[in-house]
Parts: C-alpha cells; structure tokens; sequence
C-alpha cells in the first residue's frame, strides 16, 4: 500500500483485527487520508497480510492489502496520526507512547476515555470539547495526543439522547442493550454460547455506559467536563445478531413534552456546519421510522454507510415519561465510522491554529 503525496498519511494499530478491517475499508479512497502502515501484534509483524488476517467485511479488501507486510506497533511508523483498534490492555501502554512521541492517536480503546483531559468525542453533539486537545499537551509535554471514541452502545445512545437533552432535559435514563455478536470482535463468542441464547451482563458494558453517556452530555468550561446530572441504568446483553446493537430506552424528562415533540426534536436535529461537512458526517445523524417493529439492525444498521442511528417506537413508560428503541451500526458508527469522523474534525481544527492550513497540512503529510 503507496502512501499518496496529496494525503495526510495515517497507520492502524491492530489493522488484523474486526474493527482494523473497518478502518481499512473506510479509508479506500478518503479525500483526506492515505494508509501508509498497518501495525499489529508481535507474533504478526513481519508477515503479509493476507497469512494473519482472512478479510471477513463483505466488501472487497482495498487493492495491495493482502501482501502488505504488518510493523511492529511501535512510534516509529511514517506517519503522524495513528488510528487505534488496539484492545484496551495494549492501548493503556502503547497509546501513551505514541502519543509522546509526536502521534495524534484516535482511539477505540476504552483505556484512557475517561481520564480528565482526554476528548471523549461524538461530534455532532460535543465537538466544543476537542478543546482538551491542547490542555491534555500542555499538561503532558506530548507534541501528540490521544481523543476517543465512545463505547458503541454509548455512542448510539448519546446521538438519540441528545436532541431531548437540549429541548427538554433529562433526568432519568434505563437503558437495556441487545448487542450483537460483532461486539465482541473475532471470533468473540463461541457459537454454542451464542445460538439461540441470550448471555447477560457483558464485562464493564453497564459501567462504561453510564459513565461515557454523563460525560458526553456534560459540559465544557473553565478546561474541564463537568458530566451531566442525569442518573442513567444501563443492562446489557449479548444477542444472536451479526451487526448492530440494539437499545431499549427509557427517559424522565424536566420538562413535559408530546410524542410529537419528541419526534420533533429528533428529525431537526443537525450537526454545526463545521461537523456536518466533514467527509463522513452523515447528511443526518439521527431517523425516525415511523412504522410497526422497527428501527431493527437487520434492515438498519448498514443503512447510510452505517453511521446513522436510527430511532423508532415511541410510546409512553408507565414507569417514566418514554420510551423507544435505538438501533445503531456498532462498528460502523460505534467503532472505525465514529473515530474517523473524530479524526477530520481534529485535522481541520488543527489545521486553523496560528500555523495557518497550508502549514499545517503539509507537517501532517510530509510525517514519513
């Protein structure tokens, strides 16, 4: 794989892996960005692709992938921004490093997602907060950085939260997940423990949900988040289902709104100009579908290029004020879509420094 002069070169830390394989199909042809390495694991560095990682995506693999020769995941790639499938015991020693040494590191991993001044970012609904970006360098003495991405389930979760947030508050959530056996990566979950089964309490899911969903909806100010004052209960499970995560919510809202309202509020919601024009900001990061047993992730989740969550079955809660169901693309949206929308958005901010775009451009391009 050639790195193009016209692009900014990036590298995947575990580009084997189901989220990797993501990331690689996504970046074919991105206006901004060109692969110049693919790292991977000891035992794997050295060898070709295609003898460690069978393609799995029903798409084609990008031309030249299958004799690329995998690096050691280490600071030492040509390039100046990595991208991070890495599981989150490599990525809380490695992600540091890399972000040291002179990296912008765009992490799946939920390894540094809640440290203090680490971006945890859905751009369509918190972008203001990429400003630890600069707080978390000066704080550390990286010329680098580290900005995440949230949990998938948290992610789809946040997009349909945040329209209601905004125009009426929130403050109660439950929220019961049906994830699906892509989720826990490849080969994830045996078959037999899969099939016809429904395996609850996924490890560290519930926690990651409340936590990330509070801090995502929090506010920016005076250099830190101050996370939402919601109380929020997630259950989680692991369902038969191929892609897609789906989620049944439950919310108390401050204000009393109509079903009407509510819809309302979810089908005008739009992204700040400088989001929605990014090259993978859907033209609409929310859909309602107004019709019986649906949003489900079969017909949904691959919708859009898998980056819209999709919304559907409002009704009133007995027990709170609504309730619906969310169905969202978990490694889409949930895992490469989401980090690579935090990634243009974080090159066009820096792009705008006192460097001014052009320089800017040209450091992260010529990185080799």
């Amino acid at each position: 794989m050639q790195k193009s002069p016209s692009k900014i070169p990036i590298g995947i830390l575990g580009a084997t892996g189901a989220v990797g394989q993501r990331f690689l199909s996504r970046l074919a042809g991105h206006p901004d960005f060109t692969v110049a390495a693919l790292a991977a694991s000891e035992k794997s560095a050295g060898r070709r692709y295609a003898e460690v990682s069978p393609w799995r995506l029903a798409e084609p693999p990008p031309p030249g992938l299958a004799d690329t020769v995998l690096r050691r995941a280490e600071p030492d790639l040509p390039c100046r921004i990595v991208f991070s499938a890495l599981d989150a015991a490599a990525a809380r020693e490695l992600e540091p490093r890399f972000a040291a040494a002179g990296y912008l590191v765009f992490s799946n991993a939920s390894a540094h997602r809640m440290e203090e001044d680490v971006p945890l970012l859905v751009p369509e609904v918190n972008a203001d907060h990429a400003a630890l970006l600069p707080i978390q360098r000066g704080r550390r003495g990286w010329t680098g950085g580290i900005v995440t991405n949230p949990n998938c389930s948290a992610t789809q979760l946040v997009l349909a939260l945040a329209p209601l947030q905004r125009a009426f508050g929130i403050e109660t959530v439950i929220v019961t997940t049906l994830q699906s056996v892509s989720g826990a990566g490849y080969p994830g979950v045996a078959s037999l423990d899969a099939l016809g089964n429904v395996l609850p309490d996924i490890p560290e899911e519930a926690e990651k949900i409340e936590r990330e969903t509070a801090r995502i909806l929090g506010r920016f100010a005076n250099g830190r988040v101050e996370p939402a004052a919601l109380t929020i209960s997630a259950h989680t499970y692991r369902v038969a289902v191929e892609n897609g995560h789906t989620e049944s919510v439950s919310v108390a809202l401050s204000r009393k709104a109509t079903e009407a309202e509510l819809v309302e509020a979810w089908r005008e919601f739009r992204a700040d100009p400088e989001v929605a024009l990014l090259p993978s900001a859907p033209a609409r990061p929310l859909a309602y579908v107004d019709e019986p047993h649906a949003p489900q992730p079969r017909r949904h989740a691959e919708r859009e290029g898998g980056m819209v969550t999709w919304i559907g079955g409002l009704a009133p809660c007995a027990a709170l004020d609504w309730k619906f169901t969310v169905v969202g693309n978990n490694t889409v949206r949930g895992a490469a879509g989401g980090s690579l929308l935090n990634a243009e958005l974080l090159v066009r901010a820096l792009a705008g420094e006192t460097e001014g775009s052009a320089a800017a451009g040209t450091r992260l391009r010529d990185a080799s």
